[in-house]
This record gives structure tokens, sequence and C-alpha cells, in this order.
């Protein structure tokens, strides 16, 4: 898989929406900010409690605006919070994928990368199938990801350099810079789901 040609895809999937999209991350950020940064500076172990319940819905939120993009259909701000409507599937994934790549991380740094590139797929297959139950969503991820955990890693590896630049501009950069990260993520997601048919009957 090219990794050139997954950006390419993406480019011309945000023509015209990056300046859109720029007001929805900063809100993202603000919120899993704030919301855990707030309760950090009173009792630590509350910041973190509240950052992991409240990150399933907003990462289910941005994941359906970014299939939506894909799709070329409309976007708007209020549906990154989308994820709040389906709550329980949300948490319980975003739960089970942070304590399992902790649980692989605590052996050594590389079984905790590969669990986590192993479950990288878990919202993009919940949010297109709402029943789908968020467990089921996690071993399907894992068996999609079969073979193509090193495709997703050196795609991930190839936005290092803008990281490294986002950080002079005091993180400002990561605005615009999430958006194509994301845009890469799915159309990557959708290039492994075309080459696996039994996918499409999920």
């Amino acid at each position: 898989m090219v990794v050139g040609d997954i950006r390419q895809e993406a480019k011309i999937m945000l023509q015209g929406l990056r300046t859109t999209l720029v007001p929805i991350w900063f809100i993202f950020f603000v919120i899993l900010g704030a919301a855990g940064g707030l309760f950090q500076l009173i009792i630590p172990i509350i910041g973190s409690a509240v950052t992991l319940i409240i990150g399933g819905p907003m990462h289910m939120g941005m994941t359906k605006i970014f299939l939506r993009i894909y799709h070329k259909e409309a976007i708007e701000l209020g549906q990154m919070f989308e994820g709040f409507y389906d709550f329980t599937r949300t948490f319980t994934a975003y739960l089970l994928i942070a304590i399992y790549v902790f649980l692989w991380a605590l052996l050594l740094i590389i079984p905790g990368i590969i669990a986590a590139l192993g479950y990288s797929m878990t919202f993009y297959l919940m949010a297109e199938n709402p029943a789908l139950p968020a467990q089921e969503a996690m071993r399907k991820s894992k068996e999609m990801m079969m073979g193509h955990k090193s495709d997703l890693f050196r795609l991930g590896l190839s936005f290092i350099g803008w990281a490294f630049l986002c950080v002079f501009t005091f993180g400002i950069g990561f605005l615009w810079l999430e958006s194509y990260m994301m845009a890469s993520f799915t159309a990557f997601y959708y290039k492994i789901k075309l080459q696996q048919p039994e996918m499409e009957s999920i």
C-alpha cells in the first residue's frame, strides 16, 4: 500500500473543508483538555476518569464527521457530539481499547503499539454498523488489520515531520494537521475494507 496515494486522496477529500474543520478540532481539544485538565488539578484520578468517559463519544463523533467527508456529505459542528447518543458502545470500546493497549504496553512498548494498530478500525466499524457491539467491533478490527498493521504504522510515521513543525506554532498547526491525518486514516480504512469483501456484509 502506497502511503503517498493515501495522503493524496486525503488532500482531495479535504478540498474546501480545512478551514471549516479548524473550529471543530479546536472545540474537540478544548473539551477534552478542559474536562480532563480541570479535574486533574483538583483530583488527578478524577481527571483521568473524565477524559476516559468522554473520550469514546468524542472520538466517535469525529469518526462520523470524516466518514461523511469521505462520502462527500455535508458536515457541521454539532455532529461531533453524536457519539453521546451511543454512549454505552463508544465508552465501552474506548475503555476496553485503553485497558488492552495498556496491558500489552506493560510487556514492552512494541506490543502496545501493535495492539493499538489492531484496534484502530474499531470506531469506523461501529460508526458504519450501529448494531455492532463494541467487543465485536474490536474483534473485527483485529481481523481487518491482519497484514496491514505495518501499512498503518508507516502512514502514521509519515506525519512526524509535520507534527514536529506544528510544535513550533505552539500547537496551533495541529488544528490543520489533525484533519489531514484523520482523512488519511479514513481513506486507509476504506482501502483495506475494499480488499476484504466479507466486511461489506457486517
